[in-house]
């Protein structure tokens, strides 16, 4: 999870954490950032596989913020 300008909480997946991050600051990465900048990565979390990772994110992206926050704790 990202932490945004907005204060916003990005949420995705890569196999490459620190690429995919220079990405988003570079603003190569997803759409989400236009108009807002990725400030640091605040959670992290590994997945056996992507479709794990990517069940995993849905589930996530669908907390709510306070269940968010809890997790980064």
């Amino acid at each position: 999870m990202i932490l945004c300008s907005d204060d916003s909480l990005y949420t995705g997946i890569t196999t490459d954490l620190q690429r995919r991050f220079a990405q988003h600051k570079n603003k190569k990465g997803a759409r989400y950032f236009y108009g807002r900048e990725p400030l640091k990565i605040v959670f992290t979390e590994c997945a056996n596989d992507r479709s794990s990772a990517s069940k995993r994110e849905y589930e996530i992206k669908h907390y709510s913020r306070i269940k968010k926050l809890a997790l980064i704790d």
